[in-house]
């Protein structure tokens, strides 16, 4: 694959990851993304009487007749590989919710060129179908764990379900999924007195844990940038406690800053995308479960390809399509500058 095949942007960046949405519908409501919950309510009203005038977002879920099918996911996928992408993740809303996953994980996991196949999801569902998405192909997959404790989890998720969370990320390990990672999303003033024992939890088990910083993807549009953490605030608390010794990216296309500990097992991360964004290196593209590319988690603009799937464009045709579309692709996001306007859809809808 020459660079004139593939997917090239106009600042020089070739694209080699796509990250599928399999669904926008989600059985938690996490108060960065769906905060929807009285806990959730109460949490902005009482911590943030000063809110943006927007208007937050109307939760509707797709038609199912808009979701992209199986087949339809299938050729899109090598259509991409064709054009250079190597790492495909599937993600949601909650990818566990589409049912007959694991055919899909298996249509993906035998396209030649498919080099990395990986799903994000809440881990509420993950035990019912682990196995089978191991035998299908599935190579890694990553969890959320923004709490260990069992209330705390309950006010951030909307769901009673840390324990289930749990033993999904022990029966992962237990199946020979690697690496198992773990995200956090650390707001302020909710569950930033949980870093350390976030890390600990991490060193014990011998995990990847990357925590992230707070974006402006909720559904309330009640995001500011006092509630975020930043990652350097989280670093200097976990350096006060852990010896830790730094990792050498293994791409230059990372989003994290990585860290070991000195007892070798497992080790942390830090994504922050607010305070220290990492665009020039961005190798992204989205598919949102609904057939429209994302050349950036806030753009403001999709492009429609089920449109194009489904009115008989060839391949030709598609890939085409897919490169001026990679060409568009921009060259920053403005998260907390004056010119900032946040993406038409929540995180559920756009996929994590």
């Amino acid at each position: 694959m020459t660079n004139a095949g593939a997917l090239v942007d106009s600042h020089g960046r070739t694209l080699r990851d796509l990250r599928i949405s399999l669904t926008d519908r989600c059985n938690f409501r996490c108060l960065y993304c769906l905060p929807e919950t009285e806990a959730a309510q109460n949490f902005y009203r009482g911590h943030w009487a000063h809110l943006p005038n927007s208007t937050p977002i109307v939760q509707q879920w797709v038609e199912k007749s808009l979701i992209l099918t199986f087949e339809e996911l299938e050729r899109v996928v090598r259509l991409a590989v064709g054009l250079g992408i190597q790492k495909i993740r599937l993600t949601g809303g909650e990818p566990l919710l589409r049912h007959g996953l694991e055919d899909l994980v298996a249509r993906i996991a035998k396209i030649p060129g498919v080099e990395d196949l990986a799903m994000t999801t809440n881990g509420f569902l993950f035990a019912q179908k682990a196995r089978a998405l191991r035998e299908a192909g599935l190579r890694r997959v990553s969890f959320s764990l923004d709490s260990l404790d069992r209330d705390n989890f309950k006010k951030i998720t909307g769901r009673d379900g840390l324990n289930e969370l749990l033993e999904s990320i022990r029966l992962a390990q237990e199946l020979g999924f690697s690496p198992v990672k773990v995200n956090a999303v650390i707001i302020r003033e909710i569950n930033d007195h949980e870093i350390e024992s976030l890390v600990e939890f991490a060193r014990e088990h011998n995990l990847s844990f990357r925590f992230i910083e707070f974006m402006p993807l909720d559904s309330a549009r009640a995001w500011q940038k006092e509630m975020v953490m930043t990652g350097a605030e989280i670093l200097r608390r976990i350096r006060a406690r852990f010896e830790l010794r730094p990792i050498a990216p293994d791409n230059p296309s990372s989003t994290s800053k990585r860290w070991g500990f000195a007892d070798g097992r497992g080790e942390i991360g830090v994504i922050a995308p607010v305070s220290e964004p990492f665009c020039g290196h961005c190798n992204r593209l989205r598919l949102t479960a609904d057939g429209k590319i994302r050349t950036c988690l806030f753009s403001v603009a999709e492009h429609d390809l089920r449109s194009r799937l489904r009115n008989g464009a060839s391949d030709a045709d598609l890939t085409g399509w897919l490169r001026e579309v990679a060409w568009l692709k921009e060259a920053r996001h403005h998260i907390g500058e004056p010119e900032f306007v946040p993406p038409p859809r929540s995180m559920s809808c756009i996929g994590g």
